[in-house]
């Protein structure tokens, strides 16, 4: 039973999972990581990807964390036979924080992995290791899961998607901020390539990634649109058709200098566990912009951007948050649509329309 693209996990039964990868070591890291979570069975191991598909019908996992360097058949192979044959079977990308890593990771989420996760660096000390990997691996499996108790829950209020007749308040909106974590690379690029190369306001995007990531997702997108995509570097002047991207480990705020709005990057602790986080974005926006802003809540687990958004709403912000059907995690979104937020909860495939309606015409 699928409520939107969470599978609901009956109590007492385990979430089986397959673990993929030609190091034994990472192997036995990865198994003894999940086996001590009660909610987890680790139901077989593989060294390649050609193994692994072999084994799932006799495995029935729900979940593959799939190591993207393999003999044999690698991750992004594997990855693609996965998603033919088996798709319901969600995907987390075991990658390496190195550029081809990341790379090799945004493809992997365009060829539909659900999500990743960065490899163990060093493997010396064991304890940090199985550690790290439980505190980042086991909420990156349950996200896709919920308990039949939590999926009996009545909904709190919930905005609806906004009638074909909707015309949003007259109100000057002079920048769209974005937030968005799991699926959010996907969700961008259904967005962007949508937006006119004469955007008439700037936009400024927090996407849960690491340093590399954020980079080389910003080239993607300006790869794919008409306006100019690029990751922060701070000190820059928001301009009208130029997106910018923040950092991986930095924050991103507006600050106002004279007449000019600008980006800046800081290191301060991290918010809801991410830096950058869309808090600290949305929280800068609503003092600079006010009301006059387009803020928009994509795909994500957690709840980053929520007390934001309240802020910027109090102000009279436009709020779109992504619907639930075509996100791959309803958590950012949902918390906002759930808090009587939005304005707009909308699919994917019309969110960009959506900022297109409520901004001046070029």
């Amino acid at each position: 039973m699928t409520l939107a693209n969470r599978v609901v996990a009956p109590a007492g039964i385990r979430i089986r999972v397959l673990v993929v990868d030609d190091s034994v070591v990472i192997r036995r890291l990865v198994t003894q990581a999940l086996s001590e979570d009660p909610e987890i069975e680790v139901v077989g191991v593989a060294a390649n990807g050609r193994i692994a598909l072999d084994r799932i019908p006799q495995l029935n996992p729900d979940v593959i964390t799939l190591d993207i360097e393999m003999p044999e058949m690698d991750g992004l192979q594997t990855l693609r036979r996965l998603r033919a044959e088996y798709p319901k079977v969600r995907a987390i990308m075991f990658s390496t924080l190195t550029e081809r890593g990341a790379a090799v990771t945004l493809e992997a989420l365009s060829l539909g992995a659900s999500d990743y996760v960065a490899k163990p660096a060093n493997v010396g000390s064991l304890d940090v290791s199985v550690k790290r990997l439980r505190d980042e691996l086991l909420p990156k499996i349950k996200q896709f899961f919920i308990r039949p108790a939590a999926a009996a829950r009545p909904p709190q209020r919930a905005a609806a998607p906004s009638p074909a007749g909707f015309r949003p308040a007259a109100r000057e909106r002079r920048v769209v901020v974005i937030g968005c974590s799991t699926g959010g690379p996907n969700a961008l690029s259904m967005i962007f390539p949508a937006l006119p190369a004469a955007l008439p306001v700037p936009i400024v995007l927090v996407q849960h990634m690491p340093p590399l990531f954020t980079r080389l997702l910003a080239e993607r997108l300006e790869a794919q649109s008409k306006i100019q995509v690029r990751e922060a570097q701070g000190g820059e002047e928001l301009q009208a058709g130029v997106a910018l991207v923040a950092p991986g480990d930095h924050h991103i705020v507006l600050q106002r200098k004279g007449a000019r709005v600008v980006t800046a990057l800081n290191q301060e602790p991290p918010e809801n566990s991410c830096r950058p986080a869309a808090d600290v974005l949305f929280r800068s926006v609503a003092e600079i912009y006010g009301g006059d802003a387009v803020a928009v809540v994509l795909t994500g687990m957690g709840q980053d951007g929520l007390r934001g958004i309240e802020l910027l709403k109090s102000q009279g912000a436009h709020v779109i948050a992504q619907d639930e059907a075509s996100s791959v995690v309803w958590g950012m979104p949902g918390f906002v649509a759930r808090a009587g937020l939005a304005d707009e909860v909308t699919p994917i495939e019309q969110v960009a329309q959506r900022i297109l309606r409520v901004l001046p015409k070029a």
